[in-house]
């Protein structure tokens, strides 16, 4: 893919498309809608700071639901071909995903090589910040959880900050917060894509502000953009107006070959 291939740098960002093929629903349709007393909500709605501090139990109750989705799920070919890219590159290899679900880490990507720009559902922070220390969701709860289920006062005991005694939060990006660094790898994704020979976009179209800067921050210094997707989207779009390619497709079927060529 570049010239000097013993140096060329690989960034991957990866989307909801990838897990999708895991059998993760992508939340943005019926099966994420959550019904609170005789309102059903939608992610956008729920997926806010706003809400948890209006609702918490039923904030908390939406997210084990979907923490439980991902642990039913296994990674696909995609995330193992993209694990075993890593072992091969070494530190010429970061992955950027906006899951939370951790099906990268499961496959066999490292932590420290895996920017996780929108969290990780298996964690939780203070709600109140007296730390950013991440805490594993306790194993009391377990991994499965009836849509629809709200926590209990014995369950909630295991959602507060041990530091504070405050209410803990799942370790997520909400849709009416920010980037930043500590917490979300902002500018080392961006520092990133400055360095990077390639930048491979694998099922995501690119709602979300990170990825369309790292994706056109890519595009103006001439790395060469290659996105998978199985539609046309804005990334694929800018790809084809450069020297970039569009694979359309599912990811389990481009990405494994991809691989292999990266």
């Amino acid at each position: 893919m570049a010239d000097d291939r013993s140096s060329a740098f690989v960034v991957v960002l990866t989307g909801a498309g990838i897990s999708a093929e895991s059998g993760i629903p992508t939340f943005r349709g019926a099966e994420g809608y959550w019904q609170v007393g005789s309102r059903n909500y939608r992610p956008m709605e729920l997926a806010t700071a706003a809400a948890f501090a209006r609702m918490p139990d039923d904030v908390w109750g939406w997210y084990l639901y979907r923490r439980a989705v991902c642990h039913a799920a296994a990674p696909n070919q995609a995330h193992l071909a993209l694990a075993e890219l890593e072992r091969r590159l070494g530190d010429r290899f970061l992955l950027v995903t906006q899951n939370v679900d951790g099906l990268h880490l499961r496959a066999g990507s490292s932590a420290h090589r895996t920017y996780q720009i929108h969290g990780n559902i298996d964690y939780m922070r203070c709600a109140r910040e007296c730390t950013l220390a991440l805490v594993p969701v306790p194993d009391a709860l377990g991994t499965t959880w009836d849509k629809g289920r709200i926590p209990g006062a014995a369950e909630k005991a295991h959602l507060v900050c041990s530091r504070c005694g405050a209410p803990s939060r799942p370790h997520v990006l909400w849709f009416d917060e920010y980037y930043d660094e500590e917490r979300f790898r902002f500018e080392s994704s961006l520092r990133a894509v400055d360095r990077a020979a390639v930048l491979a976009v694998i099922g995501t179209s690119g709602a979300t502000n990170l990825p369309t800067q790292m994706c056109h921050r890519a595009a103006q210094r001439g790395a060469k953009l290659i996105v998978v997707d199985t539609e046309p989207t804005s990334f694929s779009a800018l790809a084809e107006s450069g020297s970039g390619e569009f694979l359309r497709g599912a990811a389990t079927e481009i990405v494994p070959a991809l691989c292999g060529r990266l």
